[in-house]
């Protein structure tokens, strides 16, 4: 293999380690994206039924799925604390 074949296959890589490298990046962003509309989503729910303490069933499934996505995400703990508080309202169907 000569000097220009090395340098070839070189440059090769190197290009397919930058577009790698921005896939990684710009998937990194679309989870961070969705992370925060689930957050908001979820904040959502909970703000618009918190002084009355009870929930629609079907936006008590919506936030627990949207919660096991956001956990999936690596979301932080802050939305732990909600889903706590969250747990004795009463769910009506």
């Amino acid at each position: 293999m000569g000097i220009g074949q090395i340098a070839g296959l070189i440059t090769g890589v190197a290009a397919a380690i930058v577009v790698l490298w921005k896939a990684i990046v710009w998937a990194q962003r679309i989870v961070e994206g969705v992370r925060c509309l689930l957050r908001s989503q979820m904040l959502n729910t909970y703000y618009d039924h918190k002084d009355d303490g009870t929930i629609r069933q079907f936006e008590m499934e919506n936030f627990k799925k949207n919660y096991a996505a956001y956990k999936a995400l690596h979301g932080n703990s802050f939305i732990d604390q909600i889903n706590e508080k969250m747990k004795d309202w009463e769910i009506n169907t």
